[in-house]
């Protein structure tokens, strides 16, 4: 199977119906990379054809807020199935985040209640899919079902995050949605973590006063606030 450079977002799709593969689903998962609240994953089939075409569906993260709604609202309205799960940070830090990524895309397909033939995932092979896949980089960006699951799992995730800023209202987690920002750190210096904080993260531990400021891990700075302590 060859997909042009210049076949657009629905390419991926096209070629694979051609192939004889459909249903098509699409996989993606938003909040990895925070340090406070869920992981969620969300998968989404679209049906061929023009009924299957989203207006202004793209990468979630290129949407602005009313933007991503406003497609939402379209993926959950047009999608043949669509799923989201939800992974706490309490699973998350027992699981790891990455082990806790996989297990939620996994999940977010077999919810499905359209079985796909075949399943696109953002950037990385998922095993235990139970069906093909092919893993396409930048994926969010150029095959239009990992668009709609990322669109749901981000729009889902920032709902969660609201909620959890009016739970917990000294993080404005409904600013930054739990990602490592100048305003999020100080809060948790200042208050450290909270009961949705994972504790994998150094900067969280070092916060809950489990890993000294100088010498126990990584350097204060992004990298370090993202990273999970090697002991956790």
């Amino acid at each position: 199977m060859t997909v042009r450079r210049d076949a657009g977002l629905y390419g991926y799709e096209r070629a694979l119906r051609r192939a004889g593969l459909d249903p098509i689903a699409g996989v993606d998962e938003a909040g990895r990379g925070a340090c406070a609240g869920p992981l969620v994953a969300g998968a989404v089939v679209l049906p061929p054809g023009k009924a299957g075409i989203v207006p202004g569906l793209a990468d979630s993260k290129l949407l602005t807020e009313k933007a991503r709604e406003r497609v939402y609202a379209q993926v959950v309205r047009r999608a043949l199935a669509w799923s989201v799960v939800v992974i706490d940070s309490e699973e998350c830090d027992r699981l790891g985040m990455h082990v806790a990524n996989v297990e939620a895309l996994r999940r977010a397909v077999a919810r499905l209640d359209t079985r796909p033939a075949y399943v696109l995932t953002d950037g990385f092979p998922v095993d235990g899919l139970e069906v093909p896949g092919l893993a396409v980089w930048k994926g969010d960006r150029v095959a239009a079902c990992i668009a709609a699951a990322s669109v749901v799992a981000k729009v889902t995730r920032d709902r969660i995050m609201c909620e959890l800023d009016d739970a917990w209202p000294s993080y404005d987690f409904r600013t930054h949605k739990g990602y490592i920002t100048e305003t999020h750190s100080a809060a948790l210096t200042q208050h450290g973590p909270s009961p949705v904080h994972r504790m994998r993260f150094v900067n969280v531990r070092r916060a809950a006063g489990l890993v000294d400021s100088v010498g126990s891990g990584p350097a204060p700075g992004p990298m370090a606030a993202h990273a999970e302590t090697e002991d956790a």
